[in-house]
């Protein structure tokens, strides 16, 4: 724990102030001294979790996995053992056309409500108290990469240049107007799909791996855009990278960064878009527009992605296959997603009362 968790739940919990290595056996204890059937983590890739997921699985507990949601916004994923890469569900087309067969058409819902301004200051108050909480939890270390304090300086940067970089990304996104073109949604470093389920290091290395293939692989006429993530709020210069390897590549006219724009436009307009593992494929997905994925995803299955190497990508995209998204969709939705956010107190009731129905109509 840390001061933050115990801010957000102030009663009712139970402390663990000590080592990493005193974890297991203080986690078995209470699994057994409260006799607990489920568990539920979010995420199951940080160190604690990892841990807590294999010493609840050696007394049968039933253990639930949750993150940010396979769609977004308004969904959260709920899955029994595991996540993403991690996800017990098939990779088989063929099965998730026969499971959606068996299902009513998604209904049409009203979108959950979000706040940046709520995000903001839960995040404040938690990262405050993390701080001024340090004393009474010594041996807590957070499973993110970096300084607080480098990350809300990062933030207030981001939102003093926020016009600047709309007006860039608008003058980029005009120049390419009717160009070919493919989208690399960039992802965060610290992120556990990048951490966990890649073969790069950042995604820095993921960005270079990928220019070093356009450039010796894409047709001359074709353009790579690179849009940021919309939560990176590091110092890294993106700007200066690409220029970078422009220039080492040959591509100073075919090589583009935005920091803004809609990535559901452009998922749409793009000759293909390539990703690690992010969810902004599904996005792609929905518009029948070609995904190569070079990390482990959920969604990364013959149907669906382009299942040859990348080098081949740029000049023979593979589309998904009409009829397989959606059937992937409906069963995600059934499976393995529950509605609600925690970016409103109304997302944050309609998640509850979501993930309680989900447990309840649980068989086991």
């Amino acid at each position: 724990m840390c001061g933050g968790d115990q801010r957000d739940w102030p009663s009712g919990a139970t402390e663990f102030r000590g080592r990493f290595s005193d974890w297991p056996a203080f986690l078995d204890e209470f699994l057994r001294r409260h006799r607990i059937t489920d568990l539920i983590l979010f995420g199951d890739c940080r160190p604690f979790h990892v841990s807590a997921h294999g010493i609840a699985a050696l007394r049968n507990v039933r253990i639930h996995v949750m993150e940010e949601g396979y769609l977004r916004p308004d969904w959260m994923t709920l899955e029994l053992d595991g996540v993403n890469a991690r996800s017990t569900l098939s990779r088989d087309k063929d099965w998730f056309v026969r499971e959606a067969s068996k299902l009513p058409p998604e209904p049409t819902l009203p979108h959950i409500t979000a706040s940046f301004g709520r995000r903001a200051r839960d995040s404040y108050w938690h990262y405050h108290r993390v701080v001024t909480g340090r004393f009474h939890f010594p041996h807590y270390r957070s499973h993110r990469q970096g300084s607080i304090i480098k990350e809300g300086l990062g933030w207030l940067w981001k939102f003093l240049w926020e016009d600047s970089r709309r007006r860039s990304a608008e003058r980029v996104l005009e120049r390419l107007q009717d160009q070919p073109k493919f989208l690399l949604p960039l992802q965060l470093s610290g992120d556990y799909q990048i951490r966990t389920h890649s073969s790069f290091p950042d995604m820095q290395s993921a960005a270079a791996y990928t220019i070093a293939s356009f450039a010796a692989n894409a047709p001359a006429d074709v353009h790579l855009l690179l849009k940021a993530h919309p939560l990176d709020c590091s110092f890294f210069n993106w700007s200066a990278f690409v220029r970078r390897h422009a220039r080492r590549h040959g591509l100073e006219k075919r090589l583009h960064f935005i920091d803004g724009g809609d990535l559901d436009s452009l998922a749409k307009e793009a000759r293909g878009l390539v990703c690690v593992n992010s969810t902004s494929a599904t996005l792609a997905l929905a518009n029948s527009t070609p995904v190569c994925t070079i990390g482990e995803a959920i969604y990364d299955m013959p149907g669906l992605t382009h299942q040859r190497h990348l080098d081949q990508f740029w000049s023979d995209p593979t589309p998904p296959e009409p009829g397989v998204y959606e059937a992937f969709r409906r069963v995600l939705v059934d499976r393995c997603l529950v509605r609600g956010g925690l970016a409103s107190e109304s997302a944050v009731t309609e998640l509850i009362g979501s993930i309680l129905k989900r447990l309840e109509a649980d068989p086991a």
